[in-house]
């Protein structure tokens, strides 16, 4: 199992609120079966995230986590299969969680879920798709180890109105 974690200049002041970011990657992995599986995390401010958003999905706007698959298309030899790559912006995450008011810990928690589940096919375009992603949200989130005070079942598209 592999996951890389780094992060952006500027962005020290969240990540010791963010929690073990790459501990969570692990679990994540291993409720998903998925243990063998390369994982790459970027934590990152609104500024960068916004200059990808722009870039790959021409929305210019800072975004919570944005997931770049690499399951996707033709296949290409590695000795570890690589799932993909998360960017979450500690800065959006920090304005969620307070504004649901719990700690950025648990948004990241829940971002992370919510990236994952798209670097594994899922979407929520759809209403039948944005269903079956908040069950899959859910069942994760209900894997994962908690604090008690944390949300542990509401992933991003219940909490949106589903």
């Amino acid at each position: 199992m592999s996951v890389d974690l780094a992060s952006e200049p500027g962005v020290d002041r969240w990540l010791v609120d963010a929690g073990d970011v790459e501990a969570l990657a692990i679990n994540c992995l291993a409720a998903l079966g998925k243990s063998d599986h390369e994982l790459s995390i970027l934590l990152t401010d609104d500024e960068r995230i916004q200059a990808l958003n722009s870039e790959y999905r021409g929305k210019d706007a800072p975004t919570d986590v944005l997931s770049f698959g690499q399951m996707e298309g033709e296949p290409f030899a590695s000795p570890i299969p690589m799932l993909g790559d998360l960017v979450i912006s500690l800065e959006t995450a920090q304005r969620q969680a307070d504004a649901m008011g719990h700690p950025l810990a648990a948004e990241v928690r829940i971002l992370m879920v919510h990236g994952v589940l798209h670097l594994l096919g899922h979407d929520h375009i759809e209403p039948g798709e944005r269903n079956e992603m908040a069950a899959a949200e859910d069942a994760l989130l209900g894997c994962l180890p908690s604090v008690p005070e944390w949300p542990t079942s509401s992933g991003l598209i219940e909490r949106a109105g589903g």
